[in-house]
């Protein structure tokens, strides 16, 4: 595909921002079990700045909005935005709470554990947002996620809803939603787990995910795709259903791949792509983003992406 030619719609991500500290060992350890032998590493994360470094990667303009600490990972990780090319205009400092950190375990089948010091992303309130509704006028979808102050979510998805914005909710992690904020979004993409939470039905095979995206979709929000993992996807728009296949690759680490399906989805729809076709594209990215190790490090470009499958 000609990438010169597209349109390229602004993006608005609104969430967090962590430092991760992984450990690579042979297993995830059970309660009370240390595990001699792994190998660490910091990256930079959190669900949010995934999203924005995984969309800006792939050639969107991406405006970020989150809450650091006033400490070397905050200024570190706006300096890392910078270098991505995202616009941190309306990055936020605390000088009360330090930066989130993510302590992540990795096992040699690339499954992980993740415990998150929430630290400044449970800070971002409706009081700041309020000070930068410029960024949600100036944008044309809206990707949020669940890893900042409910509250918080709210409020920009109101918003955005009220001034005519896309608004993709990522559901993550889990976490029960309202009527209200469910009939404001245009899209809403849980995986397995979340969207049992939300629509009640347990997911164990295709027929149940169809049912799952029935009720979330009667619930009222316009469109929805659940993520199942190494099955692939499943959109479902007024009715129709379309399940995509994930590609096979040899994964190493799986830490950010739901977060980069997020950022490609978005910059998928942003480019006019239909449900489905986003979906397609989000699977290639989300394939890549497994063969390697990290979070932000493991989102491919969009040249990778493209020739990709």
């Amino acid at each position: 595909m000609d990438t010169t030619q597209l349109v390229r719609r602004k993006i608005l991500v609104v969430g967090s921002t962590n430092t991760d500290m992984v450990i690579k060992a042979r297993h995830l350890p059970r309660p009370g079990e240390t595990i001699l032998g792994g190998t660490f590493f910091m990256n930079p994360g959190g669900k949010g700045a995934n999203q924005a470094v995984a969309a800006a990667r792939l050639g969107a303009p991406v405006t970020f909005i989150c809450k650091t600490g006033s400490d070397i990972f905050g200024h570190q990780s706006q300096q890392l935005f910078e270098e991505e090319g995202i616009n941190t205009s309306y990055i936020f400092s605390d000088s009360e709470h330090p930066s989130g950190v993510a302590l992540i375990t990795v096992d040699e089948q690339a499954e992980n554990c993740i415990v998150v010091a929430s630290g400044a992303n449970a800070n971002l309130l409706p009081v700041d947002l309020a000070k930068v509704e410029e960024a949600i006028k100036h944008a044309d979808l809206i990707l949020m996620q669940l890893e900042i102050p409910m509250e918080t979510v709210e409020y920009v998805v109101g918003k955005g809803a009220c001034l005519g914005k896309k608004v993709i909710l990522n559901p993550a992690p889990a976490h029960p939603l309202s009527a209200g904020l469910l009939k404001k979004l245009y899209l809403i993409t849980p995986n397995e787990t979340e969207a049992e939470m939300i629509s009640g039905v347990k997911i164990t095979d295709e027929v149940s995910a169809v049912e799952a995206a029935r009720v979330l979709s009667e619930m009222g929000v316009q469109n929805v795709i659940i993520t199942l993992g190494s099955k692939g996807a499943l959109a479902y728009c007024e009715g129709n259903v379309d399940f995509v296949p994930a590609l096979k690759v040899e994964a190493v680490d799986t830490t950010a791949a739901g977060d980069v399906f997020n950022g490609a989805l978005t910059v998928a729809l942003a480019e006019g792509r239909s449900l489905t076709e986003a979906v397609r594209f989000a699977c290639k990215a989300s394939a890549i983003s497994v063969t390697r190790a990290g979070a932000q490090s493991s989102a491919p470009y969009r040249s990778e992406v493209d020739i990709f499958g």
